[in-house]
């Protein structure tokens, strides 16, 4: 509940980190720059955007087939939500010493291999009846995520030209909005059609399929020299930087109580056999919040976060105070994707901005810090669930909006500036 990616990711996976400082510049010894004015190479783009689709669905697959992977797995429901968090985990725990342990692979190998872990990880949890390894599966899932994240946002940048970069990454990072308005939605329905084991399934054959994809068609480019390490004491001193961290850990954080145990949620108001459409109508709604996004950022990221806040906000007050009326849970879940949909963008750009020069610092500790919130969403929710059962979530959201809310209004100079802060910068 990324989304990765953060460029991910991620389920939305969590966003993407850029590659560290000094791989762009690298020089490109199998792919060349291409020149200003290039077209997109979109099969390549393509098959990146299909990466983040797997990696995203992955996450947040679970979210949907809670009820089924419980049953199936002989544990309770909020035991089974910790195959979210245990993804989570596997990816903070591991992003950046693996990514820096990597630097010097190409490019293509390196993605071939956090995608290989992919088909591995889901195909593990497909045949797994025993619910420790289907944990480590997931685990597994979430170190191959923790290295695709930190990869796909910087791939797709050095495949075009540096007018095209912005244009390359919406496209690479559409497997996100893809993987929630259409993926889980899907698996869902499978899950209860089939089995939830099918769901992962088809997720390992997509992987497969994408691996002699990349290997045909994705341009290969050189790593970086070892040695990088990334500043986090010096790039957290950065005026704005924190403010957006913030934001982004308890935003994340708010999002995921709920969307992990959507499904039990669902069962408690009397609609659990209607968790696809649900899911459906909030994908479809974070595909729309995704494009205004994208249309409006520039100069309106200040309001543009204050209203996907506010947006969350009263969709998680109409569940908690109007679930009994299921037409409202359908208006709640098209508000909730509305607001949703496009903060990974927004976090992602306000970071980079912050950032400035430390800009891909930032970017990589807001993907570490993004699945720290998903990991320890996935174990509040689960504690809710288990402690008050999952009437109080909703609440729980909502009163963790306000301090971010606070935080967005406050920091109106850095962080989150507004045009007229812009303008004077």
């Amino acid at each position: 509940m990324r989304s990765t990616e953060p460029s991910v990711g991620t389920a939305t996976p969590a966003p993407p980190v850029p590659e560290a400082p000094g791989t762009t510049g690298a020089p490109d010894t199998v792919g060349a720059s291409p020149a200003e004015g290039q077209k997109l190479p979109m099969a390549a783009l393509l098959a990146l955007a299909v990466a983040v689709f797997i990696t995203s669905l992955t996450e947040t697959l679970p979210a949907g087939l809670l009820p089924e992977m419980s049953s199936s797995l002989h544990t309770s429901e909020s035991a089974a939500g910790q195959t979210v968090t245990i993804y989570a985990l596997g990816t903070v725990l591991t992003t950046i010493p693996l990514s820096a342990a990597t630097a010097g692979w190409s490019r293509k190998r390196l993605l071939l291999a956090a995608m290989g872990g992919f088909a591995v990880a889901n195909t593990v949890t497909v045949v797994s009846s025993n619910y420790p390894l289907t944990l480590a599966a997931r685990f597994l899932a979430g170190v191959a995520a923790g290295l695709a994240w930190a990869l796909l946002a910087g791939y797709a940048r050095r495949m075009v030209a540096p007018a095209l970069e912005g244009r390359a990454i919406a496209i690479a990072m559409a497997g996100i909005p893809l993987a929630l308005s259409v993926g889980v939605p899907a698996g869902t329905f499978l899950g209860r059609v089939a089995s939830w084991q099918m769901a992962f399934l088809v997720m390992t054959v997509l992987t497969v399929l994408l691996l002699v994809w990349i290997t045909a068609i994705v341009p290969d480019y050189p790593g970086q020299e070892r040695g990088g390490k990334i500043p986090v004491r010096s790039t957290l001193k950065v005026p704005g930087v924190t403010a957006v961290l913030f934001v982004m850990l308890v935003f994340v954080l708010a999002h995921t109580i709920l969307y992990a145990y959507i499904a039990s949620f669902l069962d408690h108001v009397g609609m659990g056999d209607r968790t696809d459409a649900v899911l459906l109508v909030f994908g479809v709604a974070c595909l729309v919040s995704i494009w205004v996004v994208g249309t409006y950022i520039q100069g309106h990221l200040r309001s543009l976060t204050v209203a996907s806040t506010l947006l969350v906000g009263v969709a998680v007050a109409v569940l908690g105070a109007f679930s009994g009326t299921h037409a409202l849970v359908y208006v709640a879940a098209a508000l909730w994707g509305l607001g949703w949909g496009g903060v990974p963008t927004l976090l992602q750009t306000a970071a980079g901005q912050a950032g400035g020069d430390a800009a891909d610092a930032a970017q990589a500790i807001l993907v570490v810090l993004w699945n720290v919130a998903m990991a320890g969403g996935g174990i509040i929710g689960g504690l809710l669930l288990n402690s008050s059962g999952a009437g109080p979530l909703p609440w729980t959201v909502f009163g963790l909006l306000v301090p971010v809310l606070a935080v967005v209004v406050a920091a109106r100079v850095h962080g989150f500036p507004g045009r007229r802060a812009l303008d004077a910068g």
